[in-house]
């Protein structure tokens, strides 16, 4: 999920990219603005500049100087979907927001005489002021010592990338279109690359109980793959069916296990001795926690470093294994994953 928040001076084009992002994008909108306004209306007073200015320095003094955010981001994650914050107007509520994944601070600016007849024309309840006090009400968000009030100057300097609206719409779109190639674009690191190749690995594998796959690398060179299937010239499960042996599980719960096959890491370890290819000192990327007898075949063939996906819920004796071997043991994500879902 990507989170996006948008800071940038009084009519300056928030809105303009907000609404690019969400029309063509598919991003969804939650607005600081939108949510002052609504405490504004109920604390009955006016909807103006002063009442936003005055109820958004008091929920920051309440609460911190990110609450606003906080809750927005909240809601956001709740989504699932990738995200734009609009408003972000305090130096409190980008610090909590660099604290999430994948989080970019965008900041818009222009012409303050183009600026000032772009918010006459949007007309909403805090835009029917004359030029002056337009102006005013802008220096007044523009500095602050403190970190609950609106600080636009610092924002807009701590922001990833600036746009100036100074031209057309579609000016504007192309420059949104430009960094949005530069954030979505991930090179993917050694770690995640040998993972996918494990991942495609596993759409080898012969058993709908375990499809998972493995690789084994040295030097980040691939020296052997390996996916969970049947013994060679033996019958696969996708073919005859599942061989269920019940067993106890550490947790003390019981799970039918396939024995029918050989998990991936075994056959990886198989193909590189029928290969005279020594793994010491090697890494091995797999899906999820090996087994103990994994665990076992993983230590004495001299590999240094494991590599999961996540976590499986049966897997503490094996982590104890790899620790007493010195063997580094290291996750992608932290969630468990039951035989079950395999």
């Amino acid at each position: 999920m990507i989170t996006i928040g948008i800071t940038g001076t009084l009519g300056a084009g928030k809105g303009t990219i907000v609404d690019y992002l969400v029309q063509n994008k598919g991003f969804v909108h939650y607005s600081v603005r939108s949510f002052i306004t609504e405490e504004i209306k109920r604390r009955n007073m006016p909807v103006n500049r002063d009442s936003m200015t005055e109820v958004g320095n008091d929920l920051r003094a309440q609460h911190s100087p990110s609450y606003i955010v906080e809750q927005l981001y909240a809601q956001a994650q709740a989504s699932g979907c990738n995200c734009i914050i609009e408003s972000v107007r305090t130096p409190g509520e980008i610090a909590a927001l660099r604290g999430k994944p994948n989080f970019y601070l965008f900041a818009v600016d222009a012409d303050p005489k183009v600026r000032y007849e772009r918010a006459v024309l949007r007309g909403s309840e805090t835009d029917h002021v004359s030029y002056e006090t337009f102006i005013a009400n802008e220096q007044r968000e523009m500095t602050s010592d403190d970190p609950n009030k609106q600080n636009l100057r610092v924002c807009i300097e701590q922001a990833d990338f600036r746009f100036d609206n100074g031209g057309s719409i579609e000016d504007l779109h192309k420059q949104v279109e430009e960094v949005l190639k530069q954030i979505t674009y991930h090179r993917p690191s050694w770690d995640e690359y040998f993972m996918e190749l494990a991942n495609a690995a596993s759409r080898r594998a012969t058993c709908d109980r375990g499809r998972s796959g493995c690789v084994i690398v040295k030097d980040r060179q691939l020296l052997v793959t390996g996916y969970v299937g049947s013994p060679a010239g033996l019958p696969h499960c996708d073919e005859v069916g599942h061989l269920f042996r019940k067993t106890i599980e550490e947790d003390g719960s019981i799970s039918n296990h396939c024995v029918r096959t050989v998990h991936a890491e075994q056959n990886a370890i198989c193909q590189a001795a029928r290969r005279g290819i020594a793994l010491e000192g090697a890494t091995l990327y797999c899906r999820m926690t090996p087994c103990r007898t994994c665990a076992m075949l993983i230590i004495n063939c001299g590999i240094k470093r494991v590599v999961c996906e996540r976590k499986y819920h049966s897997g503490a004796e094996s982590e104890e294994l790899f620790r007493q071997a010195g063997v580094q043991l290291e996750f992608f994500h932290d969630e468990i994953q039951h035989y079950e879902n395999q």
